[in-house]
């Protein structure tokens, strides 16, 4: 409804004074394309990252898209990939000419990709393995890489959910042969609009740099400082770059990215705690909460409870939330696929799950409100 404006939304800002610094330093200097703003958050991106690439684009899908295309995705090739993701995840396997092929998740306390299930959809028209990291709790990333290794297959981690988090004290997005990051707006970096690709090998970043930007040899800040005077187009290519607006930002969030991380964590605690008292829900991931970021908080209902009712009544009481996710191959585009899935695992949390709200700047005070109002409604 238009005009909803929620006393506790599901995400928000944690914005100040230093990103209208960096807004305003762009807009002084005058140039807003991509130039040295990027080309510093790139350099800092991947220190942070430990990566040996790190390439900033305009969006995940984008980098996703990208990714793709750098692994040789083409028509007639399958990726295997989770169905509990957003859709983007799987929309970049199509824009290469790929077909998604979807694996269901672990279990009902695991809602990342199964190994196992990734395993079993091989075979030989298989050309990249994609990942997702959901809500910033890390996939079983030893089993898969053996997986992939084993097949010769590469592996891309859509990392959008995980910027901070960690696997084994490796930091998410460092693990697979390329990497996925978005900058939306309810994202643990944000910017609004952006992204990042990571890589550690040479041959995919020069790819990537190339096809980014309509496959040119040099960029306009090249030929602005007189670097080059011309260029070549070696490849097919795309606009997808970002702008220096959108890199500036990225690079103060990047700053504010450890301490936003640990408040997240500190409000999943208490969310833990005020939330146990309720039987009619469960909290995903029990145990693994010490190396994610808490992008978001996700509970599972049990299958007695409306979820429609749940989620207007806590409208109702000012509290914003939502759904991650529909699972994609229930969507009427995909069913066009004809693909058989058994996906039952996938299903049954894309009918009960339901995302609270979670950002770094939400309130003792404000958790506890959500609680007291879903235990009203459980208890009424």
């Amino acid at each position: 409804m238009s005009g909803y404006n929620p006393t506790i939304p599901l995400f928000d800002l944690n914005y100040g004074q230093e990103e209208e610094e960096a807004v305003l330093r762009v807009l002084r200097s005058k140039w807003l394309t991509m130039g040295p703003e990027t080309e510093a958050l790139e350099h800092e991106f991947a220190e942070y990252f430990k990566v040996k690439h790190a390439l900033a684009v305009s969006s995940c899908t984008t980098a996703l898209h990208l990714a793709n295309l750098a692994v040789g995705v083409k028509q007639g090739d399958e990726v295997i990939c989770p169905s509990l993701t957003f859709v983007a995840t799987s929309n970049s396997i199509i824009y290469a000419g790929g077909t998604p092929v979807f694996a269901d998740i672990t279990s009902t306390d695991n809602w990342t990709i199964s190994p196992h299930e990734i395993e079993k959809k091989i075979n030989k028209n298989t050309r990249a393995i994609i990942v997702m990291h959901y809500g910033g709790f890390a996939c079983m990333m030893d089993e898969i890489i053996e997986i992939a290794n084993g097949n010769k297959i590469p592996l891309i981690e859509d990392a959008a959910h995980a910027p901070g988090a960690t696997y084994k004290d490796k930091r998410l997005g460092a693990l697979g042969d390329i990497s996925c990051f978005s900058f939306f707006s309810n994202k643990n970096i944000s910017t609004g609009e952006g992204g990042m690709i990571c890589t550690n090998s040479d041959e995919y970043a020069k790819k990537i740099r190339l096809m980014r930007s309509h496959g040119m040899t040099s960029l306009t800040l090249d030929r602005h400082k007189g670097h080059a005077y011309s260029y070549d187009v070696v490849c097919l290519g795309y606009n997808y770059r970002i702008d220096e607006i959108h890199a500036a930002l990225a690079r103060v969030q990047l700053k504010k990215l450890y301490d936003g991380n640990n408040l997240r964590l500190k409000a999943a605690g208490i969310y833990k705690k005020e939330l146990s008292k309720i039987d009619q829900i469960t909290i995903p991931f029990a145990g693994k909460a010490d190396q994610t970021n808490y992008h978001i908080f996700p509970i599972l209902l049990d299958k007695s409870v409306n979820r429609n009712d749940l989620m207007t009544y806590l409208r109702q009481n000012g509290i914003q939330t939502s759904i991650h996710y529909p699972p994609i191959h229930q969507f009427s585009f995909y069913k066009n696929f004809n693909v058989k899935q058994d996906l039952p695992l996938t299903e049954y949390v894309g009918q009960h799950e339901v995302t609270l709200p979670m950002f770094s700047t939400i309130t003792d005070g404000q958790i506890c409100l959500i609680s007291e109002k879903m235990r009203d409604f459980f208890h009424k």
